[in-house]
């Protein structure tokens, strides 16, 4: 394999370049989205660069609580975007979130490190930390579309669960169909990426393993781990948070209300 072709601060230039011609476009078809190009391209620029260095001390210190606190702040932002596109109005959403992100992320990287990867260290960073954001990335998403589904649809249905309601259903069973059905919503994005992968789409860990001169049928085994981990991590979380989430549209006496 040849040697990793390192980025200079020139080849960077360049592919900001890239950015610049995207925004020039954007006002030449006037579609109003330079501001966003902008803001985007500074934000990604800016995160990942702060991430960059916090990862390089992190990987370099090698501490568990350094870790584990690195972990728990990814679970902390994913929770509060998630919460935001959910909707603000249910009431101990974050928590909810937040408790259904950690538990996800937990089973499945617990399997993963110590039954499959099972590094010297079990909290060694190279492994636990890149691996914690591909699941949590994933989780959110699938968790926040999974929630913001069915928050909307028993808010447009009140009417046909008050009928189950009245003819002696509980509110799990007044719900079911709809719960299932954001379930499925929540999962498509991934099921979809599993069922292109290779054919139309090369994945980011698959793309930056070859790049960096790994064997590409050992990339591919670890693609293949990483798929099935957050396919198992998004089934679990948005079980989890469409749980919680129809459950506040109920008082103790399995009445519909508005949380």
């Amino acid at each position: 394999m040849d040697n990793l072709i390192e980025l200079e601060y020139t080849d960077l230039a360049l592919a900001l370049a890239l950015m610049a011609i995207a925004i020039g476009l954007s006002s030449w078809e006037k579609l109003g989205l330079e501001n966003q190009l902008f803001f985007a391209t500074v934000r990604s620029l800016l995160q990942l660069t702060v991430v960059g260095y916090i990862l390089e001390f992190v990987f370099a210190i090698a501490n568990p609580w350094l870790v584990l606190a690195a972990i728990a702040t990814m679970i902390s932002i994913a929770a509060i975007v998630s919460r935001n596109r959910i909707g603000k109005k249910l009431k101990r959403l974050l928590p909810l979130v937040w408790g259904s992100l950690v538990v996800s992320t937990a089973i499945t990287l617990s399997y993963v490190i110590f039954l499959i990867i099972q590094p010297d260290l079990w909290y060694e960073p190279q492994y636990l930390i890149p691996l914690a954001g591909m699941i949590i990335g994933n989780a959110m998403n699938g968790a926040a579309i999974a929630g913001e589904r069915l928050a909307s649809t028993i808010d447009n249905s009140q009417i046909e669960i008050e009928t189950y309601l009245s003819l002696g259903a509980k509110p799990q069973q007044a719900i079911a169909n709809y719960r299932q059905e954001a379930i499925r919503a929540g999962l498509i994005p991934t099921l979809n990426q599993m069922m292109v992968v290779g054919l139309v789409t090369l994945p980011g860990m698959f793309t930056g393993q070859v790049l960096s001169g790994i064997d590409p049928l050992n990339a591919v085994s670890y693609q293949l781990l990483i798929l099935f981990a957050i396919a198992f991590a998004n089934l679990i979380a948005t079980l989890l948070v469409t749980n919680g989430v129809y459950r506040q549209f109920f008082n103790d006496r399995q009445q519909l209300i508005s949380p």
